[in-house]
């Protein structure tokens, strides 16, 4: 059995950074996913933060008509994630009324109205699933967005101090107990609820701003990680040097100390290139942790960042498992460096399961120049 697993595409993103939506990079893809049985969308398939749904699902469209006819009789499976956790909206709703049981890794749900519903009509595409907040693709591969990790970062992004602000009032709102952590009441334990109880309303807020005509780009963008070190001078030249180290030394320093007193930390001022790589694996292990995921590979996304490559080490858990990270299908100009070797978060990444081996990350645009992915 053959799946293969893309995340972070962004489709309806501002600025058209969103590649999947040029014809001639879909065809890229399609050659990968040609023989597929399963094609896992893990995660900010679509960007719903940037512009009124009806415009993102329209934009959306084609991408999708077109996977139709790629995938045939494959079976497709929608990880929502934080760019589009709307579509879990009804889903969610529908559950809190009936009062179902508390979230597990793992609730598969059928398409069958809302927006995705809407999306795929007359695509071929209609029998395809949601799963939230992942699924188990085989015995001991567990894949999930990664924005649970948002609640453990370090990295001081918008969405992190926005979560941090939004599980400060949830704790302070139970009497007696202004800082006990959310969770289960084990020390270091929580569930997929704990995290959404946290999460949830920030991503229900960012979309209602962009139906009010609030885009994202106004908000940080797509990246938790990427866009802090796009800001923080990627790329070349004397300008993006001097514009790195004034945010570096002056403005992150001062704003870090000023998060941490106010209790939504901690985060941390060190915001280098391998400091947010490190930063990103270490929240990803505490969700690891906190959820009890017993996995021998875990493939995640939300970062931007894929891995490991080169050899990196630190993509390793203690416990044993294994993380993998899909990258994305974004134009970041200020990140990608020269050539795909300058820079990990050069756009075109997907895993690979084949039958029982272990993942594979194969970078689809790895030989586009960066005038060609900025066509």
């Amino acid at each position: 059995m053959r799946t293969v697993l893309v995340s972070d595409m962004h489709l309806g993103s501002t600025g058209a950074i969103d590649l999947l939506r040029r014809p001639d990079l879909r065809q890229t893809l399609w050659k990968e996913l040609e023989g597929a049985d399963e094609v896992v969308l893990l995660g900010d398939a679509l960007e719903l933060r940037d512009r009124p749904l009806s415009e993102a699902l329209a934009l959306a469209r084609p991408f999708f008509a077109e996977l139709g006819s790629v995938i045939g009789d494959g079976r497709v499976l929608v990880v929502p994630g934080n760019h589009d956790h709307h579509l879990l909206e009804e889903w969610l709703e529908r559950r809190r009324l009936e009062g179902a049981p508390p979230l597990g890794l793992e609730q598969r749900i059928g398409a069958e109205s809302g927006p995705l519903a809407e999306l795929v009509r007359g695509t071929g595409l209609e029998g395809l699933e949601l799963a939230y907040p992942g699924a188990w693709l085989r015995p001991g591969v567990y894949a999930t967005h990664g924005h649970f990790l948002d609640r453990h970062l370090t990295v001081p992004t918008f969405e992190r101090l926005a979560v941090a602000a939004v599980e400060r009032m949830l704790a302070g709102s139970r009497e007696g107990a202004p800082d006990e952590p959310l969770g289960s009441g084990e020390a270091g334990v929580a569930t997929p609820d704990d995290y959404e109880r946290a999460q949830a309303p920030v991503y229900a807020f960012l979309f209602a701003l962009a139906q009010a005509g609030v885009t994202n780009e106004r908000l940080g963008g797509a990246s938790p990680s990427a866009r802090v070190w796009q800001a923080l001078g990627g790329g070349y030249g004397r300008a993006a040097r001097l514009r790195g180290w004034l945010l570096g030394t002056v403005a992150v320093p001062g704003a870090v100390g000023v998060a941490n007193r106010l209790g939504l930390g901690p985060v941390r001022s060190d915001l280098s290139p391998g400091a947010i790589t490190t930063a990103g694996l270490e929240a990803i292990g505490e969700v690891v942790r906190a959820l009890r995921i017993d996995a021998d590979h875990l493939i995640f996304g939300h970062t931007h960042r894929r891995g490991p490559i080169r050899g990196e080490t630190g993509w390793r858990l203690e416990s044993g498992t294994r993380l993998w990270n899909t990258g994305s299908w974004v134009y970041a100009p200020g990140l990608l460096g020269r050539t795909a070797a300058d820079s990990p978060y050069w756009p075109g990444t997907v895993v690979v399961l084949e039958d029982e081996r272990q993942p594979e990350l194969r970078h689809l645009l790895d030989d586009r120049t960066k005038d060609e992915l900025g066509d």
